[in-house]
């Protein structure tokens, strides 16, 4: 590859030990771009660094949320973690809470069931992330008329996935990420 035409310009005076101080990673003067000396030193940075995060959060403090209208977790997970204003609710079945027996054999019944769950929570004022696996893709179609009547546009975003097997061989288990009120 051969340079067609030379161009000149003027670079205004500039201290070469500014170029050389940690601050910037680039160096930049119209369209053309000067890799600075910490130009590979910016690939360590954390990711999303310059986002604000609120004291509780960047102090890690989280809670863990419990309650009886879901049904209980089936392992050593928690049903839902609150931390800074978000919730993140575990994978919910479509059980009922007395019982532990889904409350029908259908995806439709399920589907109702586990999306009751999470509007019932109080906290909740919007759901922003939603997950569904299903047991069989097929029911897709089903879900989303269900969820339709929950949820109004805009909808929240979410990802449905086919799993090989779900808990207690259900039709369809469903998680969220939501903001608090």
């Amino acid at each position: 590859m051969a340079w067609s035409t030379a161009r000149t310009f003027h670079l205004p005076a500039t201290d070469v030990a500014e170029l050389r101080s940690p601050a910037p990673s680039a160096v930049g003067y119209s369209r053309v771009l000067f890799p600075g000396p910490n130009f590979r030193r910016s690939a360590r940075l954390p990711p999303f660094a310059s986002l604000k995060i609120s004291a509780d959060a960047a102090a890690g403090i989280k809670e863990a949320v419990q309650t009886q209208k879901a049904p209980a977790a089936l392992g050593p997970y928690s049903q839902a973690i609150k931390a800074n204003n978000m919730i993140f609710l575990s994978g919910v079945l479509g059980l009922v809470p007395e019982t532990g027996k889904f409350v029908s054999d259908g995806v439709e019944g399920q589907t109702e069931q586990t999306i009751n769950f999470l509007v019932q929570t109080e906290d909740l004022t919007e759901e922003r992330k939603g997950r569904e696996k299903l047991a069989d893709l097929n029911d897709f179609r089903k879900v989303n008329e269900i969820y339709a009547k929950y949820f109004p546009a805009p909808a929240p975003a979410r990802s449905t996935y086919q799993v090989a097997a779900l808990p207690m061989n259900a039709r369809i288990e469903v998680e969220c990420i939501a903001v608090l009120q």
